[in-house]
């Protein structure tokens, strides 16, 4: 069997380890050790030396020190209770309007979204905080739970956002670039979203309750409790895209910021700061995990020459590159509901990058991978609240046994619908989500 079969052969033994369970992670490890092992003909020589070599390069990359960093800020805004004052505030301005607590919800997993960098964690953070307003006022169990699975995804694309930083290494561009080119499509999520939930009750009006109005002297009380996230939000992106610091600076700074707001407001004890640097731990060995994974894996592929091969073939074919990238895009609208979001990243970039690279899309090479990178994340996001089994939907509804998942996949399905329409529009209008970075 040649390198080039066995590359891809790799592909279906992947699928099935992790359609039986396996770490995501265990899985490419144990993928790229087999296929580097009969790529040397059984000399395990070799792979002892990648063994050693890809453990350190991986792990002594300087940006990678941004994820721990930008975790630990997401651990102190979760534990400490922000979650908390940025939905009274939105809830202050926006509860009293039709579908108005839901509204609000969205905007605030945006605002936490801001200072989280996780789809997952922001989702279950703002139930807590939104699932007892919204039952208080009448908002129905499926409608409910569907608005705070979609917020949820803001978490991720909202900057900073983890991932982003993840394919940043990947493809070898600019971090801060790349978080200035998720800004105006998170914006549009947060939007469609809003305009999604007027929509729905307009169509369900029995769906949503209603609140009275608050003073707009307790709207801006509300709005100044808000100020640590503001300050932080605008210090760590602000500062990065302003040239004050580079990412890694700026995490590091978000992080002591963030520790510092919660100490202030009285949340932050032993107790939190434990779980926190546990927290932190936990899902950064995981992460961290992941990458070595990926990083054997995806050098098995390159040394199998997979690829070159794809990108070579798919331009032989004079396939439009609009064609190639709405199959790509749909490919990670069906795989994004059974895989997580990272795997997927890791998994997937090295082998459709080359692909989208080598097509003519009329932009720039770097224009072209920050486009592309940002569509993905947005695809990959779309898939956590797709039915059967998007995460998402799975992590609220186990917050709200009382809710059918049937009466969560009905109402979902609008939240789709907007994404659907905005990955069209990024993708018709490439401008969007570039004209912000510097020419």
């Amino acid at each position: 069997m040649t390198n080039l079969e066995l590359g891809f052969w790799s592909f279906p033994v992947l699928l099935l380890m992790v359609f039986l369970r396996a770490p995501i992670g265990l899985a490419m490890l144990l993928c790229g050790f087999g296929g580097w092992y009969m790529a040397m003909g059984g000399n395990p020589t070799p792979l002892l030396a990648k063994l050693k070599s890809e453990t350190y390069t991986t792990f002594s990359s300087y940006s990678l020190s941004i994820i721990p960093m930008f975790l630990l800020m997401g651990q102190f805004a979760t534990l400490s209770g922000m979650s908390q004052s940025l939905f009274k505030a939105a809830e202050s301005f926006l509860g009293h309007r039709r579908g108005g607590v839901a509204m609000a919800a969205v905007g605030a997993c945006a605002g936490f979204g801001a200072i989280c960098g996780s789809s997952l964690a922001t989702a279950a953070t703002m139930s807590k905080v939104a699932l007892p307003e919204l039952r208080r006022y009448g908002y129905s169990g499926g409608f409910s739970t569907a608005t705070l699975a979609a917020g949820g995804t803001l978490g991720i694309l909202i900057p900073p956002s983890v991932i982003l930083v993840i394919y940043a290494i990947l493809t070898e561009q600019n971090i801060a670039k790349l978080f200035l080119a998720a800004f105006v499509p998170g914006i549009l999520a947060a939007l469609g979203y809003i305009i999604t939930i007027s929509i729905y009750v307009r169509l369900n009006p029995n769906s949503a309750g209603t609140r009275p109005a608050v003073p707009m002297a307790e709207r801006f009380k509300a709005l100044a409790d808000t100020w640590p996230v503001l300050v932080i939000f605008f210090v760590v992106v602000g500062g990065i895209y302003l040239g004050w610091f580079t990412p890694t600076e700026g995490s590091a700074i978000g992080a002591a910021g963030t520790g510092l707001a919660a100490l202030l407001a009285g949340s932050l004890n032993w107790s939190v700061l434990r779980d926190s640097l546990l927290g932190t731990a936990k899902t950064t060995g995981m992460i961290f995990f992941i990458v070595l994974g990926a990083g054997f894996y995806n050098g098995f592929l390159a040394l199998s020459g997979v690829p070159q091969f794809m990108a070579d073939w798919v331009v032989g074919q004079g396939y439009s590159p609009w064609l190639v990238l709405t199959i790509i895009l749909i490919f990670y609208l069906i795989f994004g509901c059974l895989m997580d979001s990272l795997s997927m990243i890791l998994l997937t970039v090295p082998i459709f990058f080359p692909v989208i690279s080598a097509m003519d899309f009329g932009m720039s090479t770097e224009h072209l991978a920050i486009w592309f990178g940002i569509l993905v994340l947005i695809v990959v996001e779309v898939g956590l609240i797709t039915p059967p089994v998007g995460m998402n939907l799975f992590i609220i509804n186990s917050m709200d046994r009382e809710t059918p998942m049937t009466e969560t996949y009905k109402a979902v399905m609008y939240f789709v619908g907007s994404d659907i329409v905005r990955v069209i529009i990024l993708v018709m209008f490439p401008a969007i989500t570039l004209f912000l970075l510097p020419s």
